[in-house]
C-alpha cells in the first residue's frame, strides 16, 4: 500500500517537473536520500551548490552555480529551492525555473560532467508581506538516475536577513 502512495507522489512530482523541463524524479527524490527507492550500482555523482542569498524589502536574489565532483556525469538534474515563508502569487521565474507550491521553486539544472560546474542559477523572488528574515533551503530533487551517496553538498540552508547583506553558502 505504501508503494502505491509513493507512486501516486512521483506522478505529481512529474508534472510539476515537466514544466522545468521535461524531467522525471527519481524514486528516492521525496525521502532523505538515493537509498530509499535505488539499488546500489547505479552510476556514482557527487553533487553541489554554492552562491549567495540577499533580501531587501522582501526580495530576495539567489544566484548559485552547481557543480559534479564526480566520478559520474549527471545527464539532468534539478534542484528544489524552499524558502521558510510564502512567496508572492504571481511572479516572473527564469527559464527552467517553475513554482511548485507556495514556498518552493523548482529549477533545472541541466547536465553535468563529471568533475564539471553547471551554468549559473539567478532568481528573484518576492515573499509574502515583508519578513525580517527567511530560511532558505536549496537541495536536489533528481539526479538523471546518479546516485549522490555524500548528500552534504547538495543540501543547503542559509538564514537570509532583511538587510541588503550577501549571505554565501
Amino acid at each position: 500500500m505504501r508503494a502505491g502512495l509513493r507512486l501516486r507522489g512521483l506522478v505529481v512530482w512529474g508534472v510539476a517537473l515537466a514544466v522545468v523541463g521535461g524531467a522525471v524524479p527519481v524514486a528516492g527524490a521525496a525521502g532523505d536520500g538515493p537509498a530509499e527507492g535505488w539499488a546500489d550500482g547505479g552510476p556514482e555523482a557527487d553533487l553541489a551548490y554554492h552562491g549567495l542569498a540577499r533580501m531587501a524589502s522582501g526580495r530576495v536574489d539567489v544566484r548559485f552555480t552547481p557543480r559534479n565532483h564526480g566520478p559520474s556525469a549527471v545527464p539532468d538534474a534539478t534542484v528544489r529551492l524552499r524558502w521558510s515563508e510564502p512567496l508572492v502569487d504571481r511572479q516572473a521565474m527564469p527559464e527552467g525555473c517553475a513554482r511548485s507550491g507556495r514556498q518552493v521553486v523548482l529549477c533545472r539544472i541541466g547536465a553535468l560532467a563529471a568533475d564539471g560546474l553547471g551554468e549559473r542559477v539567478e532568481l528573484r523572488v518576492r515573499l509574502l508581506g515583508m519578513p525580517s528574515e527567511v530560511l532558505l533551503e536549496i537541495d536536489t530533487v533528481w539526479s538523471g538516475g546518479a546516485v549522490d551517496r555524500n548528500r552534504l553538498n547538495d543540501r543547503q540552508r542559509v538564514l537570509v536577513l532583511d538587510t541588503g547583506d550577501e549571505y554565501y553558502f
